[in-house]
């Protein structure tokens, strides 16, 4: 008698430790279908980037922030305040000393943060990049402007402003890698489409509005035929806008600027620049942040690349741009 009990207890434990089991697998296997994506919100991801304070990086911000509330998850902004590599590389090792769930990085620099971005993935810390990139890092994607094309697009305009002629300018930023991408594209397709268009010079502006005001106030001065100038960023846009109204050439020389903010708006809305090119920045921010969730809660699968054998998710999504002019610039103004 003694035996059977001892085999019915047996069979009972098996019996319950099965049931506890199948239960534990159950919920853990349906609880993306019944709960939805959900995360903790003790879960931070953290978005970094550099000149912090400008107005460009809201528009990303809020689409990270917009994906954390869907998620139940939290998130903060950290940045260089000035544009320089070795403040941002201090900042992103902080940021990863904190260990937080993902890192959503815009790289000053394709090189320089190398290091410092696969410390991070070393370290188990997914890192996705948005808007400025750094191939060379083992970053999971790169989520931003198409920045060739981005080139493309103003070349055509600028063609279309200046009748397909005279001499034009490019302002940028020739260390950064987005910026390097832009100019490109636009060099090219003048030279190779428009061949009574010359490309005078390509100055550095520092990512400055001064600075970028200076160098458009000597460019107009060395080249008096100058028809045109491409800014490749927003500060640049606004210091070239505004030479160009002191030295009293405004319709003269067109002026086309890069991105949103409402000094370049307001002068679009001027007619002082005569077209911007609107990123989809809200979409950078929104799915870095839906791609470190995935990321961090193993939500993804393998897939084959044509840039990399394998990766769990696209290693590059263009997120788009679009032309801005006096025709359309109300749209762009925040409400």
């Amino acid at each position: 008698m003694k035996k059977l009990l001892i085999v019915y207890s047996v069979l009972i434990g098996l019996f319950i430790l099965y049931l506890y089991n199948s239960n534990i697998i159950e919920s853990t296997s349906n609880h993306w279908e019944t709960q939805g994506l959900q995360g903790e919100i003790t879960d931070k991801y953290v978005m970094v980037t550099f000149q912090s304070g400008m107005d460009y990086w809201k528009s990303s911000l809020k689409g990270f922030e917009d994906a954390a509330s869907a998620l139940n998850v939290s998130v903060e902004y950290r940045g260089a305040a000035n544009y320089d590599i070795q403040e941002q590389i201090i900042v992103l090792e902080q940021v990863i000393a904190k260990k937080p769930a993902g890192i959503a990085l815009s790289a000053i620099d394709p090189y320089e943060l190398t290091d410092t971005i696969n410390k991070a993935i070393h370290a188990g810390v997914p890192v996705v990049l948005f808007d400025s990139g750094a191939s060379e890092s083992k970053a999971y994607s790169f989520l931003g402007t198409n920045n060739y094309n981005a080139g493309v697009t103003a070349a055509h305009e600028m063609a279309n402003l200046v009748n397909e002629e005279g001499e034009v300018a490019v302002i940028t930023l020739p260390n950064q890698l987005n910026h390097q991408e832009r100019t490109q594209g636009f060099k090219e397709t003048i030279h190779n489409t428009y061949p009574k268009m010359t490309i005078v010079a390509i100055e550095d502006g520092k990512g400055d509005r001064l600075n970028s005001k200076d160098v458009t106030h000597e460019l107009v001065e060395e080249y008096p035929n100058l028809a045109g100038i491409f800014a490749t960023e927003a500060n640049g846009g606004v210091g070239v806008g505004e030479a160009v109204r002191l030295d009293k050439k405004v319709g003269e020389v067109q002026i086309i600027g890069f991105d949103t903010d409402k000094g370049t708006l307001d002068m679009v809305d001027e007619g002082i620049i005569s077209a911007t090119l609107a990123q989809g920045t809200w979409n950078m921010g929104y799915w870095s942040l839906l791609f470190l969730f995935h990321l961090q809660n193993d939500l993804t699968e393998p897939q084959i690349l044509p840039t990399r054998d394998s990766a769990p998710l696209p290693v590059y999504v263009d997120t788009g741009v679009t032309l801005v002019t006096k025709e359309n610039v109300d749209f762009y103004f925040a409400d």
